[in-house]
């Protein structure tokens, strides 16, 4: 058995005067944004908040500056996102575009598909969402079946893409799906860029979550043309693509930082009185927390270097949904308040918001089935 390194992030990584910065702004930001509204995470829409994030020279940070980014580090903009994170800010409008797909594009895009699309990115005016899973097949993208049927000057897509986080305004999906046959049960696979504002043929249509709320969606194309220069990438190489993208989607704050808002009110409570057991509770928590945190920032060292580290990300994310899911039975062995949507309560109505919301930290970003299956090949466990 292979055991897997976490390597401490590389001195100096703390970058003390961007987080003051940026603590700032937010400080000023989001003075009037109440505690529920921090809940939401990073599934806050806000494209006027992404675009003034943007000015400051927040989005698109790693990206070059010929395409209009910043050529800053991996570990400057894991300190930003960080920041966002904790404070509970409205970035999913520009964050799957900033995290990974723009990323994609530039490693795998043609110079059109570079210069049409990145720059915008960067100004924090483009939202993507992420056409991977799908029914009866989810976390398990080797099975994937939609699939992209070569015909004169494109491709025609056909099949059904499935918990499509903010499809329903989002300006563009990378969609993967299949393209040939192939031996190998991952080979086949492509991934197209695909413009869902100006494509015909594609219906979205909302899967409404536990709490009431429109994050999700299923998206079918039925016979949808695609042009050929929508194709990311080479035909065929669209597995590796993936695999790629998802050491960013997988091992970033965001998998042990969803239900922070709950951390802080729960603390909060417990500030002036705490027993001596409660103490002990919150410290465990908050140890836990700085592993985490540790073991993420270790990821960001990683890919700051060029490396590939999807083993170590696929850890950080079966870990960090473990604890996030953690959070609410912790606060209602701590504090005996029921939790109630909405009212003036913050604390209950963040609880029960975070409640409603915890399932689903153990399917995003790939099921714990499937997570643990990569873990244990990558240790050379099956």
């Amino acid at each position: 058995m292979t055991l897997t390194a976490f390597s401490p992030p590389p001195p100096g990584a703390d970058y003390d005067d961007l987080r003051q910065e940026v603590r700032a702004f937010l400080a000023d930001e989001l003075a009037d944004f109440p505690p529920i509204k921090r809940a939401q995470s990073w599934n806050g829409f806000s494209r006027d908040f992404s675009r003034k994030l943007a000015q400051r020279g927040w989005v698109g940070m790693t990206f070059p500056k010929e395409y209009g980014g910043h050529a800053r580090s991996a570990l400057e903009r894991y300190v930003v996102s960080e920041e966002l994170l904790a404070a509970g800010a409205p970035v999913i409008s520009h964050w799957i575009a900033d995290r990974q797909s723009g990323p994609l594009i530039l490693a795998k895009g043609t110079d059109d598909q570079k210069r049409r699309i990145v720059p915008r990115i960067a100004a924090g005016e483009l939202c993507f969402c992420i056409g991977m899973s799908e029914p009866d097949s989810g976390s398990d993208l080797a099975a994937t079946r939609t699939m992209a049927t070569e015909v004169d000057g494109g491709f025609r897509i056909n099949g059904t893409k499935v918990w499509t986080t903010y499809a329903h305004v989002a300006d563009y999906m990378i969609l993967f799906c299949r393209t040939g046959k192939s031996d190998d049960r991952h080979g086949g696979m492509s991934q197209f860029l695909v413009d869902l504002k100006a494509t015909d043929n594609i219906q979205i249509t909302p899967i409404i979550d536990l709490g009431g709320e429109h994050h999700f969606n299923q998206v079918v194309f039925d016979d949808t043309f695609l042009r050929s220069d929508a194709l990311l990438g080479e035909k065929g190489e669209g597995w590796s693509q993936v695999m790629s993208e998802l050491a960013f989607e997988r091992s970033g704050p965001e998998r042990f930082l969803s239900s922070f808002a709950l951390i802080e009110e729960l603390i909060r409570l417990l500030r002036e009185d705490a027993t001596e057991a409660q103490q002990a509770e919150i410290g465990r928590l908050s140890a836990h927390l700085m592993v985490l945190r540790q073991m993420s920032r270790s990821v960001a060292g990683m890919l700051n270097e060029g490396e590939s580290p999807s083993l170590q990300a696929a850890i950080v994310k079966d870990l960090g949904a473990l604890f996030e899911q953690d959070i609410p039975r912790l606060a209602r062995s701590l504090v005996s308040r029921p939790a109630v949507p909405g009212g003036s309560d913050s604390y209950a109505a963040v609880l029960a918001y975070t409640e409603l919301a915890v399932p689903s930290f153990s399917l995003r970003g790939g099921t714990r089935e499937i997570l643990r299956g990569i873990i244990a090949r990558g240790l050379g466990l099956r």
